[in-house]
């Protein structure tokens, strides 16, 4: 039964009042390698049905969802009433709201007839012989490479009682690359990695030099202590930090006075200038290279999802607009309670600064003194009302001096708001598509620019390697 069938079957079994299906469909290819030598492929498939049940009680409405992987075609019928009996047993739901009808098709998902797109190991075809090329020149040179690339496809089919029939394809892949030194003569690792759509744009040669450098860099070992140093972030570490900011700017929370972007005297922060940089963080489905679903896809409601608004239209929205914070995401719940624009949430996250150019080696040359991370690593939340974070470095910390950098540092420990660190900003580069180290299994949608901030705060010495 294909995924189109699976959501008119489940629809027209539905005893409730209102019905929401979504049909996915995934495939997954995936390689593997270490010390040099690839180790392991495959391909695996996978499908999912959701069934979201409505049904009106007293004034208002209540919803059921139901998840279950590998639905046969005998099971749909068992698996929406499963989901009406779930609506029989809740309340009313606060975010009750009229199901979008087919006015409101996001109308940029693709074609609803169509099978589902998939991914296959011939998706590797250019990589793998250009993997095969940098191993051979590592081992030549006393390196070893560890690494994996992964290429997920999922193709997401929304019906719904009201009409509305939406389409996504969505293709997710990445690359990450890990290189040592052969046996015991000194030195760290590095770490690089790359999103990517296709993997037709991955340059495994440039990513296979540019952690060779590191390296050497890494054969001069600098011992400094904790502080507070001017550092430079790449755009793999900026996406870490923003990607946090933004997985925390739920308009509720911070009505509610819960978050870093609650006002002191109530209400939310929008319209306060975080930045003295002109830096605007933004989303948009349409951002080239960087497509995602371009209408709301809910399996549940939260404080920052609603399952009524399933099929809503997505906007590309900036959450901060030149150093303003302008928006945050947004239900039509939210939007309702705080009297702000729904806005809601999408799969991609891209930061620039107007008149911003250069690349991290640009930064580093204009450097007197201070540090080059190359990742975050081990983020985790201390204090949600200020956004404090905490994390360590990994896979290589710099000492730039004079334009140059002459040795590897040892790690750290940093505390750090991403919020506060937006006003200590003095510089940003070029953006560029980029894959967050930390956050890379949940979300690789990434444009970000390398940022020079003023005081960063490396809280204490790490014996992490």
């Amino acid at each position: 039964m294909t995924p189109q069938e699976s959501v008119e079957r489940a629809l027209r079994s539905s005893r409730a009042d209102d019905c929401v299906v979504i049909a996915e469909e995934s495939s997954t290819a995936n390689l593997r390698w270490a010390g040099n030598t690839l180790t392991t492929n495959g391909v695996t498939r996978s499908r999912r049905l959701t069934v979201i049940a409505m049904r009106r009680v007293g004034d208002g409405v209540a919803a059921g969802a139901v998840s279950r992987a590998g639905v046969r075609p005998d099971e749909i019928e068992d698996l929406v009433r499963e989901a009406e009996r779930v609506a029989a047993g809740n309340a009313a739901a606060e975010d009750a709201a009229p199901l979008p009808g087919p006015g409101a098709d996001a109308g940029t998902g693709g074609p609803w007839d169509a099978p589902p797109a998939e991914t296959e190991i011939g998706v590797f075809s250019s990589l793998a012989p250009a993997l095969g090329e940098a191993f051979g020149e590592a081992e030549a040179a006393g390196r070893r490479l560890y690494g994996f690339a992964n290429h997920m496809v999922t193709s997401t089919y929304l019906g719904t009682s009201s009409g509305l029939r939406l389409r996504h394809d969505q293709p997710t892949g990445l690359v990450e690359l890990n290189a040592k030194l052969a046996g015991a003569s000194g030195g760290g690792s590095a770490w690089g990695g790359v999103s990517t759509r296709d993997f037709a744009d991955v340059d495994v040669t440039a990513l296979a030099a540019d952690l060779a450098r590191r390296l050497e860099w890494g054969r001069r070992r600098v011992d400094l202590p904790a502080g507070r140093y001017e550092t430079l972030l790449p755009p793999s570490a900026v996406a870490d930090l923003m990607i946090y900011l933004y997985w925390t700017a739920g308009a509720r929370d911070a009505h509610d006075g819960r978050t870093v972007f609650s006002a002191p005297g109530g209400g939310t922060r929008i319209g306060e200038k975080l930045s003295g940089l002109p830096v605007t963080l933004a989303s948009d489905p349409g951002a080239a290279g960087l497509e995602c679903a371009p209408f709301v896809v809910a399996h549940a409601s939260g404080r920052d999802s609603s399952v009524f608004d399933n099929g809503l239209a997505v906007p590309a929205t900036e959450w901060i607009s030149e150093g303003t914070l302008a928006a945050l995401t947004q239900t039509r719940h939210s939007a309702a309670l705080t009297g702000l624009p729904t806005t809601p949430g999408a799969d991609n996250l891209i930061m620039r600064a107007d008149g911003a150019g250069g690349s991290l080696a640009d930064m580093v040359a204009r450097t007197e003194r201070g540090l080059l991370l190359t990742c975050l690593w081990y983020i985790r939340e201390v204090d949600p009302q200020s956004l404090l974070l905490t994390g360590l470095t990994r896979d290589g910390v710099y000492l730039v001096e004079d334009g140059e950098v002459v040795g590897e540092v040892n790690n750290f420990r940093f505390n750090e708001s991403p919020v506060d660190l937006l006003s200590r900003l003095t510089e940003a580069g070029a953006s560029e598509r980029t894959l967050p180290r930390e956050w890379s299994d949940w979300f690789t949608r990434t444009s970000m620019p390398p940022l020079r901030v003023a005081d960063f705060n490396m809280s204490t010495v790490s014996r992490a390697s």
